[in-house]
C-alpha cells in the first residue's frame, strides 16, 4: 500500500499524510489519529537512508531531572553527540515507567537523529511510531526491564548488591539492614536479591524489619534509615540502594548520635562525585552511569547510519569502591 493510497483510505490529501508523518502541528487530533491508525494497520516505515535535511539533535528523556545522578548521564550523551556535530536536547516528561503521550508530538516535529529514554520501557504504541518515523532509541536503563525489541543499556544491579553486602559481612557484620528504592522498580529489587544472596551464602538471618523500600532520594533515605536505627535491636550496618538514600542514612545517623564508621557502617550505589567529598567518604558501589549513556548514545546513532545490533541488551559492570564510610562492627 503507498502513501496515496492511505490518503484516499483516509479521507484526506496526501500533503495532510505528509504533515501527520512530519509531526507538523496543522493537523486537527482526529485526523492525526485516523492517519496514524491506518498507517500502523499497515505496517508504514519510513525509509531509512541519505535525506537532504540532516538531523543535528540527539534528544535525551527524562521522568525527572537529578541534578546529580542526571549530569552523569547526560555528560555521556554530550561527549558522543559531540563527536557527530550534534546538539543533545533534554526533555522531562511522564513518569517513571514511561515517557507522557504529549511527548511524541515534540519529537516527530524535532526529527533527532536518535533518542535516549531513561525509563523502566516503552509503551509498543510508542515504539511503533517511531519506529515508523525511522528515529532510532535506546533506553538507559537502570529502573526496569525493558521489553526484548527494546534496545537498552543497564548494569550488573544484582552483582552490585552481592559485593556491597559481602563487604560489610567480610568485615564482620551480622546485622545488616538493607534500604532499596521502589518496590515496583527492576532495579530495587536486583540490588535487594543481590544483598539478600550474600546474607544466605554467610548463613546470616535476615529480619524482614530490616529491609526497607524508599525512593533513592535524600529524604526518603533519611526517613528509612531513622526507622531503622531508632530502636533498641538497630543494625550495625546499612547497604542503601542509592548514594543519595546513603547520605540521607549518615543523616539520621548524625540525628541520633551515632558516629560513622564507628556505631554505623554505610554503603552507597551509584558512586556520584559528591560521595568522594562527603565526611566521612562513602564507600559505594561504582555505577558506571556517563558510561551508560555513552554506549546508548553510540548505539543509536549506529543504528541511524545504518548499523545493525549486535545484542538488543548490554548491562555494564558494577564494582566496589571502599573508602571510609565501612569499619569492622564494635565489639
Amino acid at each position: 500500500m503507498t502513501l496515496s493510497d492511505v490518503a484516499v483510505e483516509a479521507g484526506v490529501s496526501l500533503a495532510t499524510i505528509s504533515k501527520v508523518l512530519n509531526g507538523r502541528p496543522d493537523v486537527s487530533a482526529a485526523t492525526r489519529s485516523r492517519v496514524e491508525d491506518l498507517l500502523a494497520r499497515h505496517g508504514y516505515q519510513r525509509r531509512t537512508g541519505p535525506t537532504t535535511a540532516k538531523p543535528e539533535l540527539l534528544e535525551l528523556v527524562f521522568h525527572e531531572l537529578d541534578r546529580i545522578w542526571s549530569m552523569e548521564l547526560i555528560d555521556g550523551v554530550e561527549a558522543v553527540a559531540k563527536e557527530h556535530g550534534l546538539s543533545v536536547v533534554l526533555t522531562v516528561t511522564g513518569d517513571r515507567h514511561s515517557p507522557g503521550s504529549e511527548w511524541l508530538e515534540g519529537v516527530l516535529r524535532r526529527r533527532p537523529a536518535g533518542v535516549i529514554l531513561v525509563f523502566s520501557d516503552l509503551a509498543p504504541a510508542l515504539r511503533e511510531r517511531l519506529r515508523s518515523r525511522a528515529i532510532p532509541f535506546a533506553i538507559v536503563d537502570p529502573a526496569g526491564d525493558p521489553s526484548p525489541d527494546v534496545p537498552s543499556v543497564g548494569s550488573a544491579n544484582w552483582s552490585g548488591g552481592l559485593a556491597a553486602t559481602r563487604h560489610l559481612i567480610e568485615l564482620g557484620h551480622t546485622r545488616i539492614a538493607a534500604i532499596t528504592g521502589p518496590a515496583d522498580m527492576m532495579c530495587s529489587l536486583a540490588r535487594l536479591d543481590g544483598y539478600r544472596s550474600a546474607m544466605n551464602s554467610a548463613g546470616l538471618a535476615i529480619d524482614p524489619a530490616w529491609v526497607r523500600y524508599g525512593d533513592f532520594h535524600v529524604e526518603g533515605g533519611r526517613a528509612e534509615a531513622m526507622r531503622l536505627l531508632d530502636r533498641p535491636d538497630r543494625p550495625t550496618a546499612i547497604f542503601a540502594g542509592s548514594d543519595l538514600q546513603a547520605l540521607g542514612t549518615l543523616e539520621a545517623a548524625r540525628a541520633l548520635g551515632l558516629r560513622v564508621p564507628e556505631d554505623l557502617s554505610i554503603v552507597g550505589y551509584d558512586d556520584i562525585p559528591l560521595s568522594r567529598w562527603v565526611s566521612p567518604r562513602l564507600t559505594t558501589v561504582h555505577q558506571p552511569l556517563r558510561q551508560m549513556g555513552v554506549e546508548a548514545a553510540r548505539l543509536v546513532l549506529a543504528v541511524a547510519a545504518g548499523g545493525a545490533i549486535a545484542t538488543q541488551r548490554m548491562d555494564l559492570a558494577t564494582s566496589l569502591v571502599v573508602r571510609d564510610s565501612t569499619a569492622p562492627p564494635r565489639t
